[in-house]
């Protein structure tokens, strides 16, 4: 522990890198806003600013991965904005749109999803050199807050009633806190191989998903982040058969 924090001193005393921590405080600035604008009661608007922060927060990563540019005090201050961007301010967001009639069960609720996004922020960081950089193990916390916002944006895209509202969101925050601090897989992203050459076909499907999500945003931002987070339970459940063999195996072999 000393040893680190001797090796965070060190770094500081040289300096940190600007640019990918610009996209970090960029990503902190939408979701303190999406903050500000819930307390004004402009929830849609503040839906709109957590994606933005989500996008800050997707960018930093990978701009200093691509410029060499990673350092520990980078993770730290990601994590932190993190957490107020995809923690925090949707956790309000869900307790000021649809939770406050509930009362003190209604913003318990909220900040059982804001706690779990701690958790799997905590997790990440510990487990960070020592799991595979392709998945993430549980829902990453931006993926939780985009599905919370892409649930505010259907709702007023829809016009549909309150009651509807109030049911979608408390079932809504259990799967997510759930997800979040499971051991369920998700695809990270990270793989260098994704921006390498691909099929033709790869390039014209691309062009009809975003032809589609021009069409219908809203819808299919929700149907996008939907499908993603259930693709950790899917793949569980399509592989166990597999694990399942592969644990025999072992088992006899120690035998």
């Amino acid at each position: 522990m000393n040893g680190e924090k001797i090796d965070m001193a060190e770094g500081m005393r040289k300096g940190i890198y600007i640019l990918p921590n610009l996209f970090t405080t960029g990503s902190l600035f939408a979701g303190f806003y999406g903050i500000i604008a819930t307390t004004n009661g402009k929830y849609d608007v503040a839906a709109l600013w957590i994606l933005v922060s989500s996008i800050f927060d997707g960018l930093d990563g990978k701009v200093a991965r691509l410029t060499g540019t990673s350092s520990k005090f980078g993770v730290e201050y990601d994590s932190l904005a993190d957490l107020v961007a995809f923690g925090v301010a949707p956790g309000i967001l869900m307790y000021c749109w649809a939770l406050k009639p509930f009362g003190r069960l209604g913003w318990l609720a909220a900040f059982l999803f804001v706690v779990c996004g701690a958790l799997r922020l905590a997790r990440f960081n510990v487990q960070v050199n020592t799991v595979e950089s392709k998945r993430f193990v549980g829902l990453p916390i931006p993926a939780a807050a985009s599905m919370v916002s892409a649930m505010v944006l259907l709702f007023y895209h829809f016009g549909w009633p309150g009651s509807f509202k109030k049911l979608a969101i408390l079932i809504l925050i259990y799967l997510l806190a759930f997800l979040m601090v499971s051991n369920f897989r998700y695809y990270s992203f990270k793989d260098p191989s994704v921006i390498k050459r691909q099929p033709f076909a790869f390039l014209v499907l691309a062009i009809l998903l975003l032809i589609v999500i021009a069409a219908e945003p809203v819808l299919m931002l929700f149907v996008i982040f939907i499908c993603y987070i259930f693709s950790g339970p899917l793949a569980f459940i399509m592989t166990y058969p597999r694990r399942r063999r592969l644990e025999k195996a072992l088992h006899k072999g120690d035998k």
